[in-house]
């Protein structure tokens, strides 16, 4: 496969990699003040395809963080335990706000990539059309 193509094909899959992760960060913030909400973090790894031989990012798995759930004192919440203790989530929403900021910055990165390869690729299109 030309290396045109194979640059947009990795350039699609890292996007659609950071959207995964977006996706990932927006639930964790959705559920920041879920009681006994476990934050959700996304593993990437190397990936070949085998129809361009391109190198390329996948998402290798999402994992609980393991961080022990904050404990808030509330008496009067049914969840509470014989300590009148909840365990709320481990979500740190400041947290996530920095790293919804790097997927997006990694995201536009992918995207500028992939548009500076399709004008390549668009450029070669036009030389080859003129008489």
């Amino acid at each position: 496969m030309h290396s045109f193509m194979k640059s947009l094909k990795a350039s699609t899959a890292g996007m659609a990699a950071q959207g995964e992760r977006l996706r990932l960060v927006s639930e964790n913030v959705a559920n920041a003040h879920t009681p006994g909400y476990r934050r959700k973090l996304v593993s990437f790894t190397e990936a070949l395809d085998s129809d361009s031989g391109a190198n390329m990012v996948k998402v290798s798995g999402v994992r609980l963080d393991g961080k022990p759930l904050k404990r808030v004192y509330d008496p009067s919440h049914p969840l509470k335990d014989k300590t009148g203790h909840v365990e709320m989530s481990n979500v740190d929403v400041l947290v996530e706000i920095a790293d919804a900021r790097e997927a997006q910055r990694s995201f536009e990165a992918n995207m500028n990539m992939f548009d500076q390869a399709r004008r390549m690729y668009s450029g070669v299109i036009e030389l080859i059309k003129r008489p």
